[in-house]
């Protein structure tokens, strides 16, 4: 359990989303690559994505969420403490993004990091976070998962290009009377890395030669038998810790990979595929992004509410899985 009856608790007091305006459908990728609309759909169930602008990066992907976090809940972010943001497409290595946003919104005193947990990056971010508050030291925390995958993609990849887009999301996470934080958990498969990677420095992982152009390269076919077996487990895990059965979760929030896999994971753990948020159709795979983005979609149908338990789960490059059962206190 992540919370500590001695200590404090922490709850979401905050939310935001911002995606770019530019919209590539799966038409459009007819035009560039040998591929369909029904093939795309029926494999993955994406059917459009953002693209960020030339002129557009992680950054303003952040911004844009941060921006909106505070419109729509008139969040005051001068006394944040610490800046976690989740992501695989930073501008720059360092500065990290968290040290953008510190500058762009004048927050004070804080703490900054990047977490690179890939797909599961955002969930890893809120752990983090929650940790955090709960050792005291600190009381009020922006966590954002923010990527342009478009930039990192191979374009003449058909396998790769009709999965990835861009998007941000964001949430303000404060010590609270009342944990919203009511359980978690991880795991790592790092001796499959190399079936999911994006290159930097070396030229192999653990021996296995890599593709050095610092685009994403995915075996997809791996992707998908780890997945379909290890999300399942853990969220069985997860459930039997903490006492609880799939209808005790009103929401189950996978990170949006491939429709096949979230299906597979429903069939395989009896939550019903009517409970599950996604964001892959109208948004594509978004990595670190997509969980927040699914949130967003599902408050503006106002199918969220307070008090709802939602079960977010990130999974992919690592091969690395995070898992939070999380009270909604918005």
């Amino acid at each position: 359990m992540l919370q500590h009856p001695l200590q404090s608790h922490a709850a979401i007091t905050a939310f935001g989303a911002y995606v770019p305006e530019r919209i590539l459908t799966n038409h459009d990728l007819e035009q560039m690559v040998d591929t369909t609309d029904e093939w795309i759909f029926q494999r993955t169930g994406i059917k459009e994505r953002r693209i960020a602008a030339d002129d557009q990066f992680c950054s303003d992907m952040c911004f844009g969420a941060v921006r909106d976090l505070q419109l729509r809940y008139g969040a005051v972010l001068e006394d944040v403490d610490y800046v976690l943001v989740a992501t695989t497409t930073p501008d720059t290595y360092f500065p990290s993004m968290a040290a953008r946003i510190q500058a762009e919104f004048g927050i004070v005193s804080c703490g900054a990091a990047d977490v690179q947990a890939a797909c599961a990056g955002f969930v890893s971010a809120l752990q983090l976070a929650n940790g955090l508050i709960l050792s005291g030291a600190y009381h009020k925390i922006l966590v954002v998962g923010a990527e342009t995958l478009s930039k990192a993609t191979d374009y003449t990849d058909r396998s790769t290009c009709i999965l990835f887009g861009d998007g941000a999301g964001a949430m303000l996470v404060e010590r609270s009377e009342e944990g919203a934080f009511l359980a978690s958990h991880n795991g790592t498969k790092g001796g499959d890395g190399h079936h999911l990677y994006r290159s930097s420095l070396a030229p192999s992982i653990d021996g296995v030669p890599i593709q050095t152009n610092g685009l994403i390269v995915q075996n997809g076919r791996e992707v998908y038998r780890w997945a379909v077996t290890t999300v399942p487990k853990g969220i069985q895990a997860l459930m039997e810790r903490n006492g609880l059965a799939p209808a005790d979760i009103d929401w189950f929030v996978p990170h949006s990979a491939n429709m096949r896999i979230v299906e597979s994971v429903c069939e395989r753990t009896g939550i019903p595929l009517e409970r599950t948020l996604t964001s892959m159709r109208e948004y594509g795979n978004t990595s670190a992004a997509s969980i927040p983005l699914a949130i967003d979609l599902a408050l503006k149908e106002e199918r969220i509410k307070t008090g709802d338990t939602l079960l977010l789960y990130g999974f992919g490059g690592g091969l690395t899985e995070s898992a939070l059962l999380l009270r909604w206190t918005l």
